[in-house]
């Protein structure tokens, strides 16, 4: 006869481990990089050079200060072209940038006597908890961003970060100017030589009609023969656009220029640059 087994008590129920936690993402994985600098970081020098625009660029931005003491933020700042000599007359600057490639440049450049801050950040989300009497954003920063939402919010940052009676001055491609290049045809290629005998700069640009955008890819010569090859989309903005964001900030449109040179007639259509300035009441 088969005996009867006895069931085997039940073992305690153990309660489910918990999930481990996400990783929070690194600084890298939430700044939207466009990957400017992963393009042009060991040739942007080429491209820029220190010269007398770099003067001219830093003697209207200081004229322009309002409270050098009060500090300064540059959106864009890259590799410290203008920030590094402007730090030298006017004090600290804090240089805000979503290229890791390119800070890494504006470190390695880093003197004593220049007291600039590179920070890691999406200049359509910075926030700081000072606020500075200047802001800017040169070079067509601006119009890396290629949604008039997207520069209305780094517009937005901009005016938060500044005292009251600070200036923001903003500088970018001028729209009407670009679209006479083009005489009216959607493609265009021009060379621009520079001062290096052997050496410039042939683009092929591309407008894009839907959202206003400008498709450019260069070539940069060396006079070794050698090239490089970089492509960069921005979104063109006319002064109007830029005053609208202003205003929607709580800033009021004061000056526009054509260039930087303080002997620069004003600004028109024709004018190489659209460069605007806002104060805040």
């Amino acid at each position: 006869m088969n005996t009867p087994t006895k069931s085997a008590p039940s073992a305690p129920s153990v309660p489910p481990t918990p999930p481990t936690p996400p990783t929070p993402p690194t600084t890298s994985e939430i700044i939207d990089d466009i990957g400017y600098g992963r393009q042009f970081d060991d040739w942007y020098h080429r491209l820029f050079p220190d010269d007398a625009s770099v003067t001219a660029e830093v003697e209207r931005l200081v004229s322009l200060h309002p409270d050098p003491a009060s500090g300064t933020v540059e959106f864009g700042v890259g590799n410290g072209r203008i920030a590094l000599p402007l730090s030298r007359r006017v004090g600290r600057i804090t240089g805000v940038d979503s290229s890791p490639e390119m800070l890494g440049l504006l470190r390695r450049n880093l003197t004593d006597d220049t007291p600039v801050e590179p920070v890691h950040a999406d200049i359509r989300t910075y926030t700081a908890d000072r606020t500075v009497g200047l802001v800017y954003a040169i070079c067509a920063t601006l119009s890396m961003l290629l949604t008039p939402e997207e520069q209305r919010q780094a517009v937005q940052r901009a005016a938060d970060l500044l005292t009251p009676g600070g200036r923001l001055v903003v500088e970018t491609h001028n729209k009407p100017a670009v679209l006479a290049l083009h005489e009216g045809r959607a493609r265009a290629t021009y060379f621009t030589p520079y001062p290096e005998p052997g050496t410039g700069l042939q683009s092929h640009s591309l407008l894009l009609p839907e959202g206003s955008l400008w498709h450019l890819s260069h070539v940069w010569y060396e006079s070794d023969g050698t090239t490089r090859v970089g492509t960069e989309v921005s979104r063109l903005t006319t002064p109007e656009e830029l005053d609208t964001y202003a205003r929607t900030a709580g800033l009021h449109p004061e000056h526009r220029f054509g260039d930087w040179p303080t002997d620069t007639p004003p600004y028109a259509p024709t004018s190489p640059l659209a460069i605007c300035t806002y104060v805040k009441p």
